[in-house]
């Protein structure tokens, strides 16, 4: 039996191809924004593994040990599972936890798993969003860490000078993905080129060190001492962060750019830095201080310290990127209230910047280095938030292969057994620091997830309240529309359900006494699908005495601009938007919280009702020309 997945992913054209420039630009600039993260683990993983706390020391069985279990997360966690199997999971494109819902349902209908899937796609999400505060933060102190071991006078300096740098990273990010990338690429590919030559020069000292891919050294590694070998687990997983950013950034660049990158380039300078660490920490066990910079020359430290401090600033820009993309997937699948999203790039549709998004990161980010002070202090936090994110990718990637792709059912039950055991073994070790800092994701995991879910359910209990005191439209055009006065000109009044009246049109009605000779019910419905064709954006029907029903079609990746795609639907027709004739009319509701109607605790209506306001301050979301918009209030009880 073939394997379908190919077929189930024929409507999806490589994304490579529609994002613009050469591959080989494209695949640049992921290894500016990508791959930021997992390529500055150098820095710290090995460092972390061999803490003290583990019990562990600089002897053959521990570093072959340790340098066989990374090579082998790369073969299985990052290539296997998300190079080759997750990120063909594109939702037309894109990627990310939300995306891969939105495929999931896409292709399955009512058939697809209804509560676990929602629940798991959103708490994803918020472990990202925790993952997006402590990328930037350790990162960027690991590197000026450095300053350390140049002189201990820089020491007292080390929070403030990190705090300087990543203040000047969330400053350029309104400059957009592609010009970020396009900056950073070189870097990265200046830092590999170095992390791979150090290890190089390392390697050829104690050339036996290639011995340690055998997988019978992590064998051996477990056996010598199996509960602190199973403890540094939480440890070594940092050599895999940044991970989860190949695919939420895939709508960025394309899968085959990012297998590019990570195959090429990222793959062997990483194992080449890795296992050139453990020849140097087997003949200088005394630098098992910091042994990323002790790898270089003395006099080329501050060199390292440089270009390992930009290196850190871009992975950083990894995670924010895909807080990004998966902010706007959140928003137009109805889990966050409206916010300002801007599209950076005019022909690649998935560099957006939110500044919202982006400030409250970097509020977190400063409060997560001043509060913590070091990187060391940080990692339990970060290990967790990665691995749960990877496990919880892990069964929903799963539910394709078995229901979508309908793959040979042995091959995908040895794939899943082998990545559920993997991801949930790792996910057991970082439980084992949730009192030195591992509590923070599942906090920051808890607090989003709360918003998400509340956004949600409010918007559904308003709709239903809306739906429960409003008029069918056929009544009103019967019964009313023919006897009252009409003015020239056209009025577009925005409606959650086409079938029903919208409020703002009885409010008119009832304070104006008037209708517009052309009055059109626009409902905007945003699919779950990236990209609508452009041919089916609009469809109208006309009802009678001027009243017609219109319907926006918008992918969730898509940025809408309702005056200029009404307009444009209409050519050639006898119904038209002029700018100066046209006015919107827009129902603002007032949410007073109850307990009148089940469906949310006090405390969550409170919640959705100041969520509510924000997603009001952000009207621009639909491009309206704010001197043709009318707003008419009323109260809602939820």
């Amino acid at each position: 039996m073939t394997d379908p997945a190919p077929a189930a992913l024929a409507a999806s054209p490589d994304p490579s191809l529609t994002h613009g420039g050469s591959r080989g630009a494209l695949t640049l600039g992921a290894l500016g924004v990508v791959f930021g993260d997992i390529g500055t683990s150098p820095l710290y993983a090995l460092q972390a593994t061999l803490d003290p706390r583990y019990h562990l020391s600089t002897t053959i069985t521990d570093l072959y040990g340790i340098v066989s279990l990374i090579f082998w997360g790369f073969v299985f966690v990052v290539t296997v599972k998300y190079v080759f199997i997750v990120m063909r999971c594109d939702n037309k494109g894109e990627g990310g936890s939300l995306a891969l819902y939105a495929l999931i349902h896409r292709q399955l209908g009512e058939k697809a798993p209804k509560r676990w899937l929602l629940i798991g796609a959103l708490f994803a999400t918020a472990l990202f969003f925790a993952d997006a505060m402590l990328t930037p933060a350790i990162s960027v102190i690991s590197a000026v860490e450095g300053l350390g071991v140049v002189s201990s006078a820089f020491k007292p300096w080390i929070v403030w000078i990190a705090l300087a740098i990543l203040i000047g990273l969330f400053a350029i990010q309104r400059r957009g993905t592609e010009k970020v990338g396009r900056l950073f690429g070189p870097v990265m590919l200046i830092y590999f080129a170095t992390i791979a030559a150090m290890g190089i020069s390392h390697i050829v000292q104690a050339p036996e060190v290639l011995f340690a891919l055998n997988p019978l050294w992590a064998v051996s590694y477990f056996t010598a001492h199996p509960l602190f070998a199973f403890l540094s687990l939480g440890a070594i997983v940092y050599a895999f962060t940044g991970t989860e950013a190949l695919y939420a950034d895939m709508g960025h660049f394309g899968r085959v750019p990012i297998t590019l990158a990570w195959l090429g380039i990222c793959l062997p300078a990483l194992m080449l830095n890795y296992m050139g660490q453990a020849a140097m920490l087997l003949q200088h066990p005394e630098f098992i201080d910091n042994p990323f910079f002790h790898m270089a020359p003395t006099n080329l430290t501050i060199p390292l310290l440089v270009i390992a401090t930009f290196a850190t600033i871009i992975a950083s820009q990894a995670v924010i990127s895909g807080a990004f993309s998966v902010t706007q997937q959140a928003i137009q699948l109805g889990f966050l209230p409206r916010l300002r999203i801007l599209h950076t790039s005019s022909h690649a549709r998935g560099q957006i910047y939110v500044p919202a998004i982006n400030w409250a990161l970097a509020v977190m980010v400063a409060v997560l280095v001043i509060s913590f002070q070091a990187s060391a202090a940080m990692l339990p936090a970060y290990g967790l938030a990665v691995v749960g994110t990877m496990l919880i990718t892990t069964l929903m990637q799963y539910v394709v292969v078995f229901r979508i792709w309908r793959s040979p059912r042995w091959q995908a039950v040895i794939g899943f057994i082998t990545f559920v055991t993997i991801d949930a073994v790792l996910l057991a070790s970082g439980f084992a620091k949730l009192f030195e800092g591992a509590w923070f994701p599942i906090l920051v995991g808890l607090v989003i997830f709360t918003l998400l879910t509340t956004w949600s359910t409010g918007r559904r209990l308003m709709r239903e309240g809306l739906l429960a005191d409003s008029l069918p439209l056929a009544v009103f055009i019967q019964s009313t529309a023919a006897s009252v006065h009409r003015v020239r000109g056209t009025a577009v009044f925005l409606s959650a359900s086409p079938e029903v009246l919208p409020a703002a049109l009885l409010h008119n009605l009832k304070h104006n006494q008037v209708l517009h000779e052309r009055v059109v019910l626009l409902t905007v419905q945003v699919e779950d699908v990236p990209q609508v064709n452009p041919a089916r954006r609009a469809s109208f029907h006309a009802e009678g005495h001027g009243f017609y029903r219109a319907i926006l079609h918008y992918g969730f990746m898509e940025d809408p601009d309702i005056p200029r795609d009404l307009a444009e639907a209409c050519t050639g027709t006898d119904l038209t938007f002029e700018p100066l004739h046209t006015s919107y009319f827009l129902s603002r509701q007032k949410l007073i919280a109850s307990c009148a109607i089940p469906g949310m605790a006090l405390w969550r209506e409170r919640l959705f009702a100041w969520m509510l306001k924000v997603s009001e301050s952000a009207m621009d979301f639909f491009k309206l020309p704010t001197n043709r918009v009318v707003e008419l209030g009323s109260q809602l009880r939820i």
